[in-house]
């Protein structure tokens, strides 16, 4: 098969014919063999319905169901999960992203050899409350990842050799930063294509822009520590805590021996427990002895949750 069409979605009736008709009329013009896998995020409309009807009609179409709302990370990794495709495409459902795109997305995997193509969105139909925030997200994602090609990293429409999928584990809220995750796999061949973006044609946005900066930024770090340091938590917690701790040590052998220096000569002194410098130095041997403890324990867990990946799925057709 040539082509997987992953479109995670969530609330999206009213677009889902259209969206459909208008791949499918792209897919054979161009003479691709082709799946369209919609994965129902938990809606609350009527958007399963309508993917019944269109898997009634068409052998293409495959559906997955989430018994409630997880989010497009826990629907991209399902439906990762289920593609069969050589290349795997991945789109919104409200018809801001374009079919048309496809055949180069493809081209661009398969002739020139890239890992991963993301879209970018240079010219968006979006409020500023929107665009300001994606702006500054994707420089600090730029700039963390080290992927500098890249302007806008949590493009929708993005193109993927199956391999890519199969070998990324999408959870949480990482589908912003799938080309820094597929980067730490291994898949240094990243591209980027400038895309047609439309004005929504339904509906409203399900993501709000400053909401999304912040949680993004925050993945962000999380992502950037899990990749540092993620196997190798001791690296981090031990060396801060071992650190702390010898400031500490050293803090505490000063004042006591000040106060020994003091007593020695005859001069006054004071008691070390009088000494603000004590419970600084004591506070920070103690702070140095959880950390390492925490980077111990790190060493211990590494990231070996079994049910971070586990969704309740309703159906699948």
């Amino acid at each position: 098969m040539d082509i997987s069409v992953v479109v995670p979605l969530y609330n999206e009736e009213e677009s889902l014919p259209e969206l459909y008709a208008w791949i499918e009329r792209v897919m054979k013009a161009n003479g691709f063999t082709y799946e369209v896998i919609f994965v129902n995020d938990g809606s609350t409309d009527r958007s399963w319905q309508i993917i019944e009807q269109l898997h009634a009609k068409s052998n293409q179409v495959k559906g997955i169901k989430f018994r409630r709302n997880y989010g497009k990370s826990p629907a991209l990794y399902c439906g990762f999960e289920q593609a069969q495709g050589d290349v795997v495409i991945t789109m919104d459902a409200d018809l801001q992203d374009s079919p048309d795109e496809i055949p180069e997305l493809y081209r661009m995997i398969t002739e020139e050899g890239y890992d991963l193509v993301s879209g970018w969105k240079k010219k968006r139909y979006d409020p500023l409350s929107k665009t300001l925030p994606t702006k500054l997200f994707n420089a600090t994602a730029r700039k963390v990842s080290g992927i500098k090609n890249l302007h806008d990293f949590n493009c929708g429409l993005k193109a993927y050799r199956r391999e890519v999928v199969k070998n990324i584990e999408v959870y949480g809220e990482m589908h912003r930063y799938i080309p820094y995750l597929a980067k730490n796999a291994g898949f240094k061949k990243i591209g980027e294509k400038v895309v047609h973006h439309q004005a929504r044609k339904f509906g409203k946005t399900k993501f709000g822009g400053w909401n999304r900066f912040f949680n993004g930024y925050l993945d962000l770090i999380s992502l950037w520590f899990l990749s540092t340091f993620g196997v190798k938590p001791m690296h981090f917690f031990g060396l801060l805590g071992s650190l702390m701790f010898v400031f500490g040590f050293i803090a505490v052998l000063i004042v006591g021996i000040s106060k020994l220096y003091y007593m020695h000569n005859g001069m006054p002194y004071r008691l070390v427990t009088e000494s603000p410098y004590f419970y600084l130095s004591l506070t920070s041997m103690i702070i140095g002895t959880q950390l390492f403890v925490a980077g111990f324990l790190g060493e211990l867990i590494s990231r070996n949750s079994t049910e971070r990946n586990k969704y309740q799925i309703e159906k699948t057709i």
